[in-house]
């Protein structure tokens, strides 16, 4: 497996008004979020010829383009791959990671993602980590956890099949399947491969679980989707009965998800306070504040983040210590400060477009620079492996 020992070849990231880069869950969830808002202003009309709108687009040298492929090429031709082609090849002109075509396929795989719904799958979070596909998170109680498959594993195939050169949403497909079917995954770790057959099951996982131990309460976020809010607020409603001392927020390998998810969570600690603010340009487009009835207003807070901690989820980290509501703890998050729009468009298929910057109220925008905790308290991959986690020991003591 010596083809494995070299830097594996990098995987083209994906990220949804969303505001992630939402982590794609290899039983899935697609990095990369925000709120979805707006509709297409232009449509494909006549194959390739015109696009009719608020702009147009001067389209005859692909028509002419597909015309010489009809009259030369030695094969058979599939119009709708090639229609599927050149949407996704304009979008990706435009050179934006997070602005993608997604086609009728990978549009219904990223709407479950977004609900956790996503049908039979092995129970882990992938994402790209120095371009490599990293699985982030093994949940619990499912095939992944109990075959052994750790944080930290880089998948290099899925069934046998090289997926060195697939985005994280092609690899996130293969992993996922009908429950009770099989899937043989292949990994590398500490410089060798190790395979796993794991039986697919049904896995639906809650964006928002968490407990009361010694009087601290702790709430893991796992994405925003829309009912991350109502989790939240209702968890939030059991640690104030139980009469916590202080609260663990726990966003480390959350990639993001709907703004207007991330704005309901940060009103759980903020009193109609701006929770982001969005510009495209110079100019504001938006300023998003939280609502009434902080029920942990003044409750000790402690937000622990990492490198995957993206997007919604460094919006309501730079929106509590901003406000003074909480502190940070645990690693430099991701960096993602942009906001996405999905547009379905009229054919099934979807696109996901960046429409704004956005920028936490003292006005910092932490595009690839990311938010550096007050605390820094790493954890490794010996942590990991060992199940310990200094962050979260090093958040309750600090409480």
């Amino acid at each position: 497996m010596a083809e494995h020992g070299r830097k594996i070849r990098r995987v083209r990231s994906e990220q949804k008004r969303v505001s992630t880069p939402v982590l794609i869950l290899g039983f899935a969830i697609v990095a990369g979020i925000g709120y979805v808002a707006g509709a297409f202003n232009s449509h494909l009309y006549g194959g390739f010829n015109t696009l009719i709108g608020k702009s147009q687009l001067d389209l005859s040298s692909v028509q002419a383009t597909y015309q010489s492929v009809v009259d030369n090429f030695d094969g058979d031709i599939d119009k709708t791959k090639l229609v599927e082609g050149a949407n996704r090849g304009l979008v990706e002109a435009l050179g934006d990671q997070y602005t993608v075509y997604m086609n009728q396929k990978e549009s219904t795989d990223f709407n479950d993602s977004l609900t956790g719904n996503i049908g039979g799958g092995i129970g882990v979070e992938i994402s790209l980590r120095g371009g490599l596909p990293t699985v982030v998170r093994v949940l619990r109680d499912n095939p992944a956890e109990k075959a052994g498959v750790a944080v930290n594993d880089v998948v290099t195939a899925v069934n046998g099949e090289d997926v060195q050169d697939k985005t994280t949403t092609e690899i996130v497909t293969k992993i996922r399947g009908d429950a009770g079917t099989t899937v043989k995954l292949t990994v590398y770790r500490d410089g060798a491969a190790k395979d796993f057959t794991l039986t697919r099951e049904v896995v639906n996982n809650p964006s928002v679980y968490g407990s009361v131990v010694d009087g601290v309460g702790v709430m893991t976020i796992s994405r925003f989707d829309e009912k991350t809010g109502s989790l939240a607020r209702a968890l939030a409603t059991e640690f104030k009965t139980a009469g916590v001392k202080g609260v663990v927020l726990d966003l480390r390998g959350n990639g993001g998800g709907y703004v207007t998810a991330a704005q309901d969570v940060a009103g759980i600690w903020l009193d109609k306070q701006v929770v982001v603010t969005e510009k495209k340009g110079s100019q504001v487009t938006d300023e998003l504040k939280s609502g009434g009835s902080p029920i942990l207003n003044g409750v000790p807070t402690v937000v622990l983040i990492n490198s995957s901690s993206a997007s919604a989820s460094e919006i309501v980290a730079g929106a509590l210590r901003d406000h003074k509501a909480a502190s940070l703890m645990g690693e430099k998050s991701f960096g993602k400060g942009s906001v996405q729009k999905i547009v379905g468009l009229s054919d099934g298929t979807t696109l996901k477009v960046t429409v704004a910057r956005w920028y936490t109220p003292s006005g910092l925008n932490i595009s690839k620079m990311g938010i550096t905790p007050d605390t820094t308290v790493v954890r490794t991959v010996d942590d990991l492996n060992a199940n310990r986690d200094p962050q979260l020991d090093a958040a309750k003591a600090a409480l």
